[in-house]
Order: C-alpha cells, then structure tokens, then sequence
C-alpha cells in the first residue's frame, strides 16, 4: 500500500520542521483556515479513536502555501504593450 495523505503531511512537516503554528500560517497563506485540533487529528496514529484521514484538499492546500511561504508570492505578470515597426 502507498502513502496516504496524512503520511505525506506528516513527512512534509517533519522535513520542513514546522510546528503547528507554522502549518495554520502557511494554510492561511492562501485563504485555508485549519485549526490546531484538526492539525492533531491529521498526525494521530491510525489506530486512534480521534484520528481524522487528510482530504485531498486540505494537502493541497498546504501544498499551495508552502510553495508561497518557501518562494514567495508570485510576481504579478505585466500586461505587454505589443510593439509594431512603422
């Protein structure tokens, strides 16, 4: 069997040392608003009654924000003026 979403999540915050703090700024980098207690659930144990499966849209999501919060936001794109030769 492959990695789920929560070992994914899990994996990233460790590799990235993030606290649960951390994971709550970077989320509402892009307007994601999680809580810690739901950050706890995610990094439970399978086994535990409380553990709660990580959707594909809230990794997304953190995806999203870290690749804001490692880089920075993206730079607006110009709108380009066309130039003609007379």
């Amino acid at each position: 069997m492959g990695l789920t979403n929560n070992d994914i999540f899990k994996k990233l915050r460790v590799a990235h040392k993030l606290r649960d703090d951390d994971i709550v700024k970077i989320c509402a980098l892009v307007d994601f608003k999680v809580t810690k207690s739901e950050l706890g659930a995610f990094f439970r144990n399978e086994n535990h009654p409380k553990y709660m499966e990580c959707g594909d849209q809230i990794l997304r999501n953190f995806l999203n924000g870290l690749i804001i919060h490692l880089r920075g936001p993206m730079p607006e794109k110009k709108k380009g003026i066309i130039k003609t030769e007379n």
